[in-house]
């Protein structure tokens, strides 16, 4: 796919619309290559200056994608414009679709063992015949992390989507992401919640006005005020530091355990060097 892919943050991110993420992933679906599809938002970007696991999962993507309307407002001031926010539940949605019309079997991982369970029924009775070859809640431990790549792997999967909390799902897709055997992987967060109609999603408006975060504020307000307020006051200030002196591309250290942030030096070139 040629495209071009815009330098924020630190972070290459694939300025794409929808329609073409589909496209790449249909186009993975027929040759059988590998797409690990990522997602970064204003917290990830937070998150990922101290978070090394996180930030070199983010780092080994295929796609990278902005989920996130902060995300593409900044890219628009800094002058590296993104096309359109891709929220996560969004492509988890087309690509239910897809998989739906064309045949394609899917695996299910997170959540509680009940909400996935709902997830699974409400799946079923909207798009009937949908075939769903593995599911496993996402409340295991890090020893049975292998097993359960090693299960999908059998299965014989399309698509797998990892409904769990950041960093648990890029650390579990960086891990084993390349021995699944399986074509498109894509970590979605709380989207099994939104989709099993237990967690209620932002109204249209809401989203397009940026306010997304505060419509999920107000449904766990005790949980999640402190933690919006802390991240956003930080994302505008990095967005301010990143318009005075750009940050360069994080590198990730395949040698080590853990991935380090050395910079590497960056000039017109439109793409990672961890494309390939």
């Amino acid at each position: 796919m040629n495209h071009h892919r815009q330098l924020l943050f630190g972070m290459y991110l694939d300025a794409l619309r929808m329609n073409d993420v589909v496209e790449a992933c249909r186009a993975a679906l027929m040759t059988r290559n590998r797409l690990l599809l990522g997602v970064l938002n204003a917290a990830k970007i937070v998150k990922l200056r101290k978070d090394a696991l996180l930030r070199r999962s983010l780092i080994e993507c295929d796609l990278l994608l902005a989920d996130g309307q902060s995300v593409v407002w900044a890219s628009k001031l800094l002058g590296r414009p993104l096309p359109e926010r891709i929220a996560g539940v969004d492509v988890f949605h087309q690509l239910l679709l897809l998989a739906h019309r064309e045949g394609h079997a899917i695996a299910l991982l997170g959540a509680k063992p009940d909400i996935l369970g709902r997830l699974q029924e409400e799946l079923r009775a909207r798009f009937p015949g949908l075939t769903i070859v593995y599911s496993h809640h996402g409340y295991f431990q890090d020893s049975e992390a292998a097993a359960i790549a090693e299960d999908i792997r059998q299965s014989g999967a399309d698509m797998l989507f990892l409904g769990m909390t950041s960093p648990k799902k890029e650390i579990f897709l960086g891990t084993y992401g390349a021995s699944l055997d399986v074509p498109v992987l894509h970590g979605v967060g709380g989207s099994f919640d939104i989709l099993a109609g237990i967690t209620k999603r932002a109204p249209l408006a809401w989203q397009r006005a940026g306010m997304e975060w505060a419509y999920r504020a107000l449904q766990e307000p005790r949980r999640l005020w402190w933690r919006y307020l802390t991240t956003n006051t930080s994302f505008i200030r990095l967005t301010i530091g990143e318009l005075i002196h750009p940050a360069r591309a994080f590198a990730s250290d395949h040698d080590g355990p853990a991935a380090s942030a050395t910079p590497l030096l960056t000039g017109a070139a439109s793409r990672s060097p961890y494309d390939e």
